[in-house]
């Protein structure tokens, strides 16, 4: 099958005449990327804080130990995110270039089997956590001394992925159906729950684990919820019943679009999994010992998370602009829309550069008590400064590979999304520490950085070049 043809979109129908009507094809792009970017930043933040926040209180109350089993614990979120990525980016893809070539007949199919796969997914994969949660979580790298902490926390958590899921995929669905606001309130609305409860379970009834985990799962049933509930009340198009119904041929289309997305949260899930288990190995040979050095690792992941949901948030912020806009074939408001999302990007990277390397120790003790040891802090002002050196090319990659995904070039998402984690990361993170040992696990971040930043300068320039020979034509 042909590449531009995934999606589901018949060819030879919709054109540029197709979308005059629809703001995605007419209002300016820079007035577009405000409407979609920062409701979409604001969302993706919010999910990043999720796991901050749990984090932050548990470390305050619980110490280094509940750091570590909540990195530990960290594959499992990032799986339910690959499969909400998988099924939501796909769907509001495929959603978008139907209804940008003028197919609002299938549209519908789109939005409605990705939702009711979401929901599904989310509790096949909460039934098989619990079912191999204590061997998964020493597979994930699991000291003695940090599994029953590990245990408490994902025992409560799991229950939640069916929420999570659903939040996470159904928000691109919302988006794309040109309600961004309402993608906004929905991750919002779970946050400042799941917030306020942390508080409550964790420093006044002293639940630790089990009370941020409670806390979390209640705050993303709250946003699933609101998701379940504007899918009753679509704007652009009827959700029916039948719309719910899987079909083969719609989910396969919605999955070879969202592929790309899904596999570089996957290879984030493999990626932290070895990362753990390399850090408690060469941690035990080293001075730091094995805890240490995963709950340091634990937090600057997830504080690095903050700028990449900023990131990831203005590239899906672009998706229903470049998907409707290629789909009709506007290529100049598709090639604006990128460097728009690349000049934003790198000016968030550059602020976050300067802070990881002028304030590690400060950000570190943020999330740590008066039991924390000399070599938490140590290990964690070095990994910061040299494992997020290049932290102001990482917006490239991620933006890059949602551009192919929203133009409908899956292949091509999926080879780039692969590029930092799995071609880059993953050997120079086996390799490396054989000669530096745990310092080699810290070069091996800028090093992936690096060579993944210029694959995707290359496809992009490649593409653009492309794009202008069609406008020619």
């Amino acid at each position: 099958m042909n590449e531009r043809n995934i999606g589901g979109l018949p060819p030879g129908t919709g054109g540029i005449h197709d979308g005059m009507d629809n703001p995605l094809g007419s209002a300016p792009v820079r007035s577009l990327m405000m409407k979609f970017a920062i409701p979409s930043i604001i969302g993706m933040l919010v999910s990043a804080l999720y796991n901050m926040v749990d984090q932050l209180f548990i470390g305050k109350a619980v110490g280094t130990l509940g750091n570590t089993a909540t990195g530990i614990a960290f594959p499992f979120t990032t799986g339910c995110m690959a499969i909400a990525l998988l099924l939501g980016i796909g769907g509001a893809s495929c959603f978008n270039l139907s209804l940008g070539m003028g197919d609002k007949k299938r549209a519908p199919y789109f939005a409605g089997n990705s939702l009711s796969l979401l929901a599904v997914s989310g509790i096949v994969l909460s039934v098989i956590t619990l079912l191999y949660l204590t061997p998964l979580l020493k597979r994930f790298g699991a000291t003695d001394a940090v599994l029953p902490y590990a245990e408490e926390y994902v025992k409560y958590t799991a229950l939640g992925f069916p929420f999570l899921i659903l939040t996470a995929g159904g928000g691109h669905i919302v988006r794309a159906d040109g309600s961004p606001k309402m993608t906004m309130i929905c991750n919002v609305t779970g946050a400042v729950i799941n917030t306020i409860l942390d508080a409550v379970f964790v420093l006044v009834l002293d639940w630790g684990m089990k009370g941020a985990a409670i806390a979390t799962v209640i705050g993303q049933f709250i946003s699933a919820l609101i998701v379940i509930i504007y899918c009753f009340n679509f704007k652009t198009v009827y959700l029916t019943g039948k719309h719910l119904m899987p079909s083969f041929g719609i989910v396969r289309r919605i999955c070879s679009i969202g592929m790309a997305s899904c596999f570089n949260q996957l290879a984030i899930a493999v990626v932290q999994i070895v990362l753990n288990n390399s850090l408690r190995h060469y941690g035990e040979l080293s001075k730091y010992g094995a805890e240490d050095p995963i709950a340091v690792a634990s937090i600057v992941m997830k504080v690095n998370m903050i700028v990449f949901s900023i990131v990831i948030g203005l590239a899906q912020g672009t998706q229903p602009i470049e998907s409707f806009n290629y789909g009709a074939k506007n290529y100049e408001r598709v090639k604006s829309a990128f460097r728009m999302a690349i000049v934003s990007g790198a000016v968030i990277s550059l602020i976050a550069f300067v802070n990881f390397q002028i304030f590690p120790k400060q950000i570190l003790g943020v999330f740590a008590n008066n039991d924390a040891s000399e070599g938490y802090y140590e290990f964690g002002a070095k990994f910061f400064r040299i494992f997020l050196f290049f932290t102001w090319l990482n917006c490239l990659q991620p933006i890059a590979s949602t551009f192919f995904t929203s133009i409908g070039k899956p292949f091509k998402g999926i080879f780039l999304s692969l590029t930092r984690q799995i071609l880059f990361f993953l050997p120079m993170l086996i390799i490396l520490p054989m000669a530096f040992e745990i310092d080699g696990i810290t070069f091996a971040g800028p090093v992936a950085d690096v060579l993944s930043a210029s694959v995707a300068i290359l496809m992009a320039k490649s593409e653009f070049k492309d794009m202008h020979e069609k406008e020619w034509m």
